[in-house]
């Protein structure tokens, strides 16, 4: 059996070890159609590094001999080009170029020269001993570099230039230590734009990949503007996994390992979770991706035990929401308030509407639509429609969601004291054992608090928002917001995660109304009586009795006057029988 390729990003090893692997060699014949220098920007954990460097082996003069072993049953093994294995490739990650900045020039430089040194050691049967000494003397970066790309093209050698991550540690120095650092680097002399100077007409091909555009605006004034690729229709699906992809791999691994035969209920397990992105405007409505992380780390326990994920997040992934809390925290103006506000709408509403900005220097990243900008390509956001003129962005899936809504509560916290640990044993009672009170009332108490404090400095607030926020912290089920059920949009849907969690036997539909604080009590008893209609209304939804069989369905109504919840108000609780098998 094919082992899952769960972390691995080196091509040659997935090959030789016989991994499971997607073939997207079928793209390589279309990026030699394009300009020769190319540029692709993918949000994190989508294969990019596994794509270069299966990129590396194919073009690698020095692997001609392994075209076979490598890429002899993949569609390019099949249909090769007249380029394959007729390049010297230089291939830098500048992921691991990093350091402080008092230390980042001089561990720049030293990254480089090894990737220099191993370069020259690898393809030295090409050069001269004489020119092999001088570079292997030279400890600067650049003077390698050129004493490498001056000889080459005396030698009518071909050069292809492969950087990995090529934003990486430029967007670290950004987010941790501002921009006036950032624009050191990348502008006049900076060491950085210095060795990028170098690249321009010294390479036959190029590829660099990242995961925003901002470094690349900064260092690459002057190059073709037409080498971007990442929003180009046929381009969309180079990486991340299709939805044939997912399911061919589902089939793989319910005929050799533990994958039940139901591959249609699996899907409709992982696609509200993981897929859904999109990267071209034009390839709305017709084709979208998985997450490769995000999908794996479903298969691998499908494969071990025939069972999902305990946890449907990927913990690797919450790990990329530190950048953005960085970038918020660039300043503490008016403009850090403006950022927060967009994520908590983004977070409450699930969309927002940009103009999606290609490339933007590092100086205007702060600028309203380049900061927008910025989260989709960090996989936050994804296209939500086809309208041209300006982009309404979505949430990509439910992964993403219940992380955009930690990383609110996160912030929250900072503005008042919530007790995660005592919320969390308050939602086993309410999905197990049908105890709602204690986490409600928990929820409002902390609204209130925090209302106070933001009220206290003239903020606003929202409590569709917060309690959001609050409710997608409950990893026992599914929340969703303005569910369509029966003619009408609930406010709060809380679904438990009956495959992960089958004794989770409580369900809840959740308004919300609000009066002001001078509001008279008969305006109160009309808002009750509103949603006690619309709860009734929601509760016979077949949508939703389908997915909880052997549940107990509970409505309930919150009711604020001004920022004070009053006592919630039990609607309905009701037992929806069981599935029976015919």
């Amino acid at each position: 059996m094919k082992q899952l390729p769960y972390g691995i990003s080196d091509f040659k090893q997935l090959r030789r070890k016989n991994m499971y692997y997607v073939d997207k060699t079928m793209f390589l014949p279309m990026m030699e159609n394009e300009n020769s220098y190319l540029f692709l920007i993918r949000p994190r954990r989508f294969g990019k590094s596994l794509f270069i460097s299966m990129l590396e082996a194919y073009y690698d003069i020095n692997a001609k001999g392994q075209f076979q072993e490598l890429f002899g049953d993949l569609y390019i093994g099949k249909n090769p080009t007249e380029e394959a294995n007729s390049y010297q490739v230089l291939r830098f990650d500048f992921s691991k170029a990093g350091g402080s900045i008092e230390v980042l020039e001089k561990n720049f430089n030293s990254y480089c020269c090894g990737v220099l040194d191993d370069f020259i050691d690898k393809y030295k049967r090409f050069y001269e001993d004489d020119l092999i000494g001088r570079i292997k003397k030279s400890d600067s970066a650049q003077s390698k570099l050129n004493l490498i790309t001056i000889s080459a093209r005396r030698l009518d050698l071909r050069l292809y230039l492969i950087i990995d991550e090529y934003d990486n540690f430029t967007n670290d120095v950004l987010s941790s230590k501002g921009k006036e650092v950032f624009h050191s680097l990348t502008h006049a002399d900076g060491f950085y734009r210095r060795f990028f100077k170098l690249f321009k007409d010294s390479f036959e091909r190029i590829f660099m990949i990242g995961i925003s555009p901002v470094t690349l605006d900064d260092l690459t004034s002057g190059y073709n503007i037409d080498w971007n690729i990442s929003d180009k229709p046929k381009f969309n699906t180079i990486l991340g996994f299709e939805e044939s992809e997912v399911r061919e791999m589902l089939e793989y691994y319910h005929e050799n390992a533990n994958v039940p035969a139901d591959i249609d209920a699996i899907i409709c397990d992982m696609k509200p979770w993981y897929d859904n992105y999109c990267f071209a405007l034009r390839s709305y409505g017709k084709e979208t991706v998985y997450n490769c992380d995000m999908a794996l780390h479903y298969m691998k326990p499908m494969i071990d035990q025939g069972l999902p994920p305990i946890d449907m997040v990927d913990k690797n992934i919450r790990t990329d929401f530190t950048k953005l809390r960085q970038l918020i925290n660039l300043d503490r103006g008016m403009q850090r308030a403006d950022r927060l506000s967009d994520i908590e709408r983004i977070a409450n509403d699930g969309y927002i509407y940009m103009r999606l900005k290609t490339s933007f220097p590092a100086a205007e990243l702060l600028d309203r639509d380049n900061f927008r900008s910025l989260i989709y390509y960090y996989g936050m956001l994804t296209i939500g429609d086809d309208e041209p003129a300006i982009q309404k962005m979505v949430i990509p899936n439910q992964c993403i969601k219940q992380l955009l809504w930690g990383f609110m509560a996160n912030m929250y916290r900072e503005e008042t004291p919530i007790d995660v640990d005592a919320l969390g044993y308050d939602y086993i009672e309410m999905i197990y054992n049908g105890i709602w009170q204690p986490a409600i009332e928990r929820i409002g108490k902390m609204y209130h608090d925090l209302s106070s404090a933001r009220d206290s400095r003239g903020g606003e607030f929202n409590q569709h928002g917060f309690f959001k926020a609050m409710l997608g912290l409950c990893n026992l089920t599914v929340l969703c917001p303005e569910m369509e059920l029966n003619y009408g949009y609930s406010d709060f849907v809380l679904v438990p995660l009956l495959t992960h969690y089958p004794k989770a036997k409580h369900c809840y539909i959740i308004e919300m109304k609000y009066v002001e604080t001078k509001a008279p009590d008969s305006e109160i008893q009309r808002q009750y009586t509103e949603a006690e209609r619309q709860i009734r209304q929601y509760a016979v939804a077949n949508r939703l009795l389908k997915s909880i069989p052997g549940c107990t369905l509970h409505g309930i109504t919150l009711m604020f006057r001004g920022q004070d919840m009053l006592p919630p108000l039990p609607v309905l609780e009701k037992h929806i029988p069981p599935l029976t098998l015919r």
